[in-house]
């Protein structure tokens, strides 16, 4: 039975197909005091070793590859040999755009791999919950994201001026790891390289192509870390004593 009649029917076996995690790493912390915020310390582990270590801790992960700049290759290469990184095969170079980033990982994923979750490296508060809803809902609708709603009220505004309150009921702040299948990712991807489309994740390419991106529940934890503030609050929220929060 081929990939796309088992989408159609529904996967009925436990473990969704074969699943290679992309962890877009080659980013340059420009927003984050120039430090690099993949390697700042958080209760004793770099931010990406927190993050590698909920796609290592999945079952229903097969392997990683990290996409990253060359100056990184050496740090992460150590990263993945003292906390037993087994599942990262390759650590590779990133492109000038995230797109191009994520392509290149897609590229190096092994043939067998019928499904893509593309991660920020910078999200460490990730857990396997998520991953493994996320994948069970792209097993069976091909593309998903988590999300949470938001809950404040939002304006829109031009020039400093609010010119609309949007119906935040409809509106969700859209997280990783965006999982695909991995033909559709891999030529939505190709498309807006190609055009010069502009996106700002993953799901807006494959939205380009008319392909529908089914939601799932993220987590107000699985925060992305973009500004020097954002460190302190993960270090709260990596902290044991705060799994609460």
């Amino acid at each position: 039975m081929s990939f796309f009649s088992i989408m159609q029917n529904g996967y009925k076996s436990k473990k969704p197909p074969a699943c290679t995690a992309v962890i877009a790493a080659a980013g340059i912390s420009k927003r984050c005091r120039g430090e690099d915020k993949l390697f700042y310390n958080i209760n004793g582990k770099p931010v990406l070793a927190h993050t590698l270590e909920a796609f290592q801790n999945c079952e229903l992960i097969d392997d990683i590859i990290v996409v990253t700049r060359e100056e990184r290759y050496e740090s992460i290469g150590e990263l993945c040999l003292e906390y037993g990184f087994n599942k990262v095969s390759k650590v590779i170079k990133g492109g000038l755009t995230r797109p191009e980033s994520v392509i290149n990982g897609i590229y190096a994923a092994s043939s067998k791999a019928r499904l893509i979750a593309v991660h920020d490296g910078a999200r460490p508060c990730i857990d396997t919950d998520i991953i493994e809803r996320t994948m069970n809902k792209a097993a069976k609708y091909h593309a998903a994201a988590p999300a949470v709603a938001i809950t404040s009220t939002t304006k829109k505004a031009e020039d400093g001026v609010i010119i609309e309150t949007v119906d935040r009921n409809t509106l969700y702040e859209i997280q990783t790891p965006q999982i695909f299948k991995t033909e559709i990712i891999k030529g939505a991807l190709t498309n807006v390289i190609r055009k010069e489309i502009d996106i700002t994740d993953d799901c807006m390419a494959v939205e380009v192509l008319g392909v529908p991106v089914h939601l799932t529940d993220g987590s107000r934890r699985n925060i992305k870390i973009t500004q020097s503030e954002d460190l302190l609050i993960a270090e709260a929220l990596l902290n044991p004593g705060n799994q609460e929060i």
